[in-house]
């Protein structure tokens, strides 16, 4: 597993702008980061051409199917391929998330919420802690966007996160786009979210776009570029956790890879003047002890 430490803004690796990537000239992106399920149990192009973009950039994994919430272990089988494909890509960890996304052998092509409760707790924690000695390597967990909450809640959302990293001991990939849909769809405010989270278990944040609809309700759509309110928020992160590398995620409606790199300068702005005021804040700490 690669020593790397990976810092700034990368970009999640689209197949809409892949040649340009992989012939082109140099780009300054910190990072890629792919979903492997796209490129495992699969020869040819694609495979190759991931590979041949690992020589040039860090490689980040983002993972779509391991159902961490589920009542049922992934399939055997599936770990094992997804662990040779990691160590194929040299990840520093892989991540996935809070959720489940199959039912039995039914795959459901969503991610959905689990029940913020002590039983869901324990499920995942124990799933997580055996994923991560099967993958050998840390496995991080996304907070996700939901519309509607599922069973009985005997925990905040912030709290039920808060428990899974203490108890798998994983470190927490955290998207603040996603916190911020969820505290306008459920009314509350998201920097007190935010405060209550684990920070300082923070290895990767996520940013992408979403889309408000005809009935106020708000969509995690990944289509459309990063708004505002979600800047900010990731500002005030950055100036807690510190430099942790930052994901541009954009799944549909992809534009040219022009206009994703103006947005990775802006997201890089931000980055450097929270990750500054980060520094200085550490700085007069340390002059103050």
């Amino acid at each position: 597993m690669s020593e790397r430490r990976i810092r700034g803004v990368g970009l999640g690796l689209r197949w809409e702008f892949l040649e340009e990537v992989l012939d082109g000239p140099a780009l300054d992106i910190a990072f890629f980061e792919v979903s492997p399920e796209n490129y495992m149990r699969r020869g040819g192009y694609y495979p190759a051409a991931l590979e041949r973009i690992g020589e040039r950039y860090p490689i980040v994994t983002h993972g779509l199917t391991l159902s961490l919430g589920s009542a049922d272990d992934p399939d055997p089988s599936f770990v094992r391929d997804l662990s040779v494909e990691l160590d194929r890509l040299d990840t520093p960890w892989h991540s996935d998330h809070l959720s489940f996304t199959s039912a039995g052998e039914t795959v459901l092509h969503e991610l959905f919420p689990l029940p913020f409760d002590e039983a869901s707790v324990r499920r995942v924690s124990d799933r997580v802690r055996r994923l991560t000695d099967e993958l050998r390597r840390p496995v991080a967990l996304e907070n996700i966007t939901y519309y509607a909450h599922f069973g009985a809640r005997t925990m905040s959302e912030a709290e039920f996160i808060s428990r899974v990293v203490e108890s798998s001991g994983a470190p927490l990939l955290l998207d603040v786009n996603n916190v911020y849909v969820n505290a306008q769809n459920f009314g509350f405010d998201p920097r007190r979210h935010l405060a209550e989270l684990p920070l300082d278990r923070v290895i990767e944040v996520h940013v992408a776009g979403h889309a408000k609809q005809a009935s106020g309700l708000i969509l995690d759509n990944h289509g459309t570029p990063v708004a505002s309110p979600v800047f900010e928020l990731l500002e005030w992160t950055l100036e807690r956790t510190g430099p942790v590398p930052v994901l541009l995620e954009r799944d549909n409606d992809v534009p040219e890879l022009a206009a994703l790199l103006e947005e990775i300068r802006a997201l890089r702005t931000v980055y450097e003047r929270a990750v500054g005021c980060s520094k200085k804040a550490e700085t007069g700490a340390h002059a103050s002890a």
